[in-house]
Order: structure tokens, then C-alpha cells, then sequence
């Protein structure tokens, strides 16, 4: 059994967050296993098993989730480059990995979390309210990061192009270097700049493919999506899909 329901955030929180979700996991016997793909995101998760509360970084790959017994998770998604504001590091440092929010947030603030979330039966909406008092509280007390405003821009021009922008058209449009670009990027957002777009452009591409025929044509696929060629297309696939695009096409109409 799989349960993944998710929501909208609360108002003050919609800047920042792309979504609050659960998912209850009942894996009779063998482990259930779940495959996740780069989305430019990161989440905050917080499990009743072992009263885990953890930050997934940004991903380069995707990884498979093993789940066994009953799980259940409460969670948030970040938007794209929107969670620096939470987190007092450097965000590459969680990329493709999974950090305590003890490290994070401290051990006082993540027992009280895992405190409210588990200690009483609680429905999933209150679970989800009560985690989103936590993120406001972080909000209130973290001051918004240095040059966060950059990485801010560069986000949202790549999410507008769907990846299609350049990254040295990218800096010019900023008026800053490459490297500076680079740098603010990986601080502010977790990844570069060039692999952000990457992943942006294939987020658009599966997320059209259930509107494509079977034996879609993947040269003017690729092209309508602003690759340079259809090899660059299964490349991409292979790196975030572990497939290629006429296998993950079947997969996905199953």
C-alpha cells in the first residue's frame, strides 16, 4: 500500500515552499521500493519510524526509497532555490544525501518537532499544520541569506525557459561572471547553474509525456524542448531516469 497525498501550503509560507505532503507506506512482507527524480527540490521529511526528521538535498540522480513495515511521513518541498532562508549552510553540502535536522536545526528544535508530530494520533492535516508552525518559526529566526537575490533571479529565468537559457547568457542577462554565478548558485540553490537548467528542461519533457504517442518522435522531441539533439535527450534520461525515453514513456502509460 501507497499513500501520497499533498497540499498547498499556508499563505505566509507559499514563497518559500512548493508544497506540504504524506505518504503512508504498509509494506507487507517484501520492502516496498519507490524511485525519485532529480526535481530541483528539496524536502524536509519527518518519520514516525525511529522518529526520524531529516533535509533531502538537491539530487543529481535519482535514488530508489526502500520502505518496510508501516511508514508514515509528513513533509515540505521547497521551491527551486527557495530554501536557503532555512537552512544555515552552505546547500550543496546536501546534495544527492539525506542530513538530521538535529545537525540542522539543532537537537532542542528537532526533538520538540518530532515531539509535537508523533508523541499523540494525530491526522495528517494537523501533522501538516504543526510542521509548518516549525517552518515559520525557522522563518522568523533566520536572517534571509547574503545574496540570496541573485541565485533568486537565476532560478526563476531557467524555471521560465524550462532550462533553455544559457549559462553564460544567463550571467550577462545578471551582469555577473560565470564564476560568480557558479558560486552563488551552489551556495544559494545546492547544484551549478548548468545542471539546475539540465534538470529543468528534463522535469519538462516527463512531464508532457503522457501526452505523447507510443512511438513518439524523439528528434523533434528533443528539438521542441531546446535540446541541441536526440542524443543529448537520452543522455539526459539515462543520468535522471535510468532510462531511456521510450522505455521510461512505457513505464509511464502502464
Amino acid at each position: 500500500m501507497f499513500i501520497y497525498q499533498e497540499t498547498a501550503p499556508v499563505a505566509a509560507l507559499r514563497p518559500w515552499l512548493d508544497c506540504v505532503w504524506t505518504c503512508r507506506v504498509h509494506a507487507r512482507g517484501q520492502p516496498l521500493v519507490h524511485q525519485v527524480l532529480p526535481d530541483n527540490c528539496i524536502d524536509i521529511l519527518c518519520q514516525d519510524q525511529q522518529d526520524a526528521s531529516f533535509a533531502v538535498g538537491m539530487m543529481s540522480k535519482p535514488i530508489n526509497v526502500v520502505s518496510r513495515g508501516l511508514v508514515q511521513t509528513v513533509a515540505a518541498r521547497f521551491r527551486p532555490g527557495a530554501a536557503a532562508r532555512f537552512f544555515q549552510l552552505p546547500l550543496c553540502e546536501l546534495n544527492d544525501g539525506r542530513t538530521d535536522l538535529q545537525q540542522l536545526w539543532g537537537r532542542a528544535l528537532a526533538a520538540r518537532l518530532g515531539d509535537a508530530l508523533w508523541t499523540d494520533p494525530l491526522s495528517d492535516v494537523q501533522r501538516m499544520h504543526i510542521l509548518q508552525d516549525f517552518l515559520l518559526l525557522r522563518l522568523r529566526n533566520t536572517p534571509q541569506p547574503a545574496a540570496s537575490g541573485l541565485a533568486a533571479h537565476a532560478v526563476a529565468l531557467i524555471e521560465h525557459t524550462h532550462g533553455g537559457v544559457r549559462v553564460d547568457q544567463l550571467a550577462a542577462q545578471l551582469k555577473v561572471s560565470r564564476q560568480h554565478l557558479a558560486l552563488q548558485f551552489r551556495q544559494q540553490v545546492g547544484i551549478s547553474p548548468k545542471l539546475f537548467a539540465r534538470i529543468s528542461r528534463f522535469r519538462a519533457v516527463n512531464s508532457a509525456l503522457k501526452q505523447l504517442p507510443a512511438h513518439a518522435d524523439w528528434v523533434q522531441v528533443a528539438l521542441q524542448y531546446g535540446y541541441y539533439d536526440q542524443s543529448h535527450l537520452i543522455h539526459d534520461f539515462q543520468d535522471f531516469a535510468r532510462a531511456s525515453p521510450e522505455a521510461w514513456l512505457a513505464q509511464r502509460k502502464v
